[in-house]
């Protein structure tokens, strides 16, 4: 088969080259999946140069998530040949015609998703549910202030917000990118770039802050943010797209009584893959009544796997860019 490979750490643009590789073959609770659809997600670039918290060994394949048919099973998979599924691989591996899939990193996919849907669902809107709903336990009434809003997981995080009964206050860097946030359900956007985000937040919540921060930049945002947590409020740390790891002074979360809670997403799947099958049913059952949806920047080609990749480090992206077949 043919994959998207580096042989060595580096940029994408440098080290990523559409190659032969073995034929991946199944053995205990695996699938192997023909890929029809594949999402590009930031921590891409990440694994392209070794720097993810899953540094992949070496020749390796980018790409965490994927959708398509599988085409043999080890004796111990949950799946039969012929299966749609959709699978999640954290450390990468699905931009490749062919990937192995265990038991508890992949779904059925139902019949009312299209491969675009299923390839664009599983990392972006399973990161924004369980921050919402394992880590910060968000409440009907709370505010919930979302950065890097027009990004993948912001826009899940809005959509699901606003499914959970909260008031969601989207952060963005451009005045087209708060645009998308409020098109996809958000009640106030403040422009970080040209806007104090501390005073705009206290403004909008009458001077108490946030219950619930989903905070996927980092840097100089998190510096702000940190600011306008309402007592006994909840910051959820999903990522630093800014390039810059946050930090926080302990008497500020003594003080608020607040909150600074980590997710690593794909963690759960090995270690609680029930609640990776309930989330992903959970959301299956949200699109099919169009309570969510997807925002798809672009779909490209697999061989335009760099030009997605690009798309990424440039930070244009607002939603999520699918590659198929």
């Amino acid at each position: 088969m043919k994959a998207w490979q580096f042989e060595k750490y580096g940029r994408y643009d440098e080290v990523l080259n559409w190659m032969e590789r073995p034929d991946p073959e199944p053995t205990g609770s695996q699938a192997v999946m023909d890929v029809a659809a594949a999402s590009l997600n930031f921590p891409d670039l990440l694994i392209c140069e070794g720097l993810y918290q899953h540094r992949a060994p070496l020749p390796a394949v980018p790409g965490c998530e994927a959708v398509g048919t599988v085409t043999a099973v080890g004796p111990a998979s949950k799946f039969q040949v012929g299966d749609r599924i959709a699978g999640f691989i954290n450390g990468g591996g699905t931009l490749a015609e062919r990937c192995l899939l265990d038991n508890d990193i992949a779904w059925a996919v139902p019949k009312h998703l299209t491969n675009i849907q299923a390839a664009a669902l599983s990392v972006t809107y399973g990161t924004a549910y369980f921050a919402l709903v394992h880590r910060a336990r968000i409440a009907p009434g709370e505010v919930l202030l979302v950065t890097g809003g027009s990004g993948g997981v912001g826009l899940a995080a809005i959509q699901l917000g606003k499914v959970f009964g909260a008031k969601v206050i989207a952060a963005a860097g451009s005045a087209t990118k708060l645009e998308i946030c409020k098109q996809q359900g958000a009640d106030h956007v403040v422009n970080y770039s040209e806007e104090n985000l501390t005073e705009q937040v206290r403004n909008l919540t009458q001077k108490t802050g946030a219950d619930v921060i989903i905070d996927t930049v980092g840097g100089d945002v998190f510096d702000k943010i940190k600011r306008c947590v309402n007592w006994d409020g909840r910051v959820v740390i999903v990522g630093f797209t800014s390039g810059r790891i946050a930090q926080i002074e302990c008497n500020r979360v003594l003080l608020k009584n607040m909150s600074v809670i980590g997710l690593a997403w794909g963690q759960y799947l090995g270690r609680d893959p029930t609640k990776g099958e309930a989330c992903q049913k959970h959301l299956y059952e949200l699109l099919q009544r169009g309570a969510i949806a997807p925002v798809i920047y672009r779909t490209l080609p697999f061989s335009k796997a760099k030009a997605g990749m690009a798309m990424l480090e440039k930070r244009e992206v607002s939603g999520k860019v699918v590659l198929e077949y």
